[in-house]
């Protein structure tokens, strides 16, 4: 469903919508660290996540409340205050973060032109026999 030309998501939380446009999902590095870390969880507490992510980040105790804390602001983390200790659950799946992120680079870099994004990135990086019978197979069942 398309709302001012962005996309409108349902929270898989909530189940109140996000209209991921208004936040333009524009995510840093480290707020996809947080979520990644989330998604691999399940959604977990404050403990259990900054353990997830200390091996990686170096992140304290402090510094992962403050990110998830903004990310709540954004729609991106809910926090369940019902529960004791508190859980921190991403809001949107992996798939709806990585094409809101795949469809504005696309139209950021290529213009919406998805024919271009893919023949440069076959120009520039080679792949295995199988990879290509693989984009035939798409590209015919999409009768391209």
């Amino acid at each position: 469903m398309k709302v001012n030309f962005q996309t409108m998501y349902w929270c898989n939380i909530t189940g109140k919508p996000v209209i991921c446009g208004r936040i333009k999902m524009k995510l840093s590095e480290r707020e996809w660290t947080v979520l990644d870390a989330l998604w691999r969880t399940g959604g977990a507490t404050l403990g259990e996540l900054t353990q997830e992510l200390q091996a990686q980040t170096s992140w304290n105790r402090n510094t992962v409340f403050t990110y998830l804390t903004r990310m709540e602001a954004k729609e991106l983390v809910v926090i369940d205050k019902d529960s004791n200790p508190r859980r921190y659950l991403a809001a949107l799946s992996q798939e709806e973060c990585r094409s809101q992120a795949r469809d504005s680079f696309l139209q950021s870099v290529y213009h919406g032109s998805t024919g271009d994004l893919v023949a440069a990135f076959l120009k520039e990086r080679s792949i295995s026999t199988k990879e290509r019978e693989r984009l035939r197979r798409l590209l015919d069942e999409m009768e391209v």
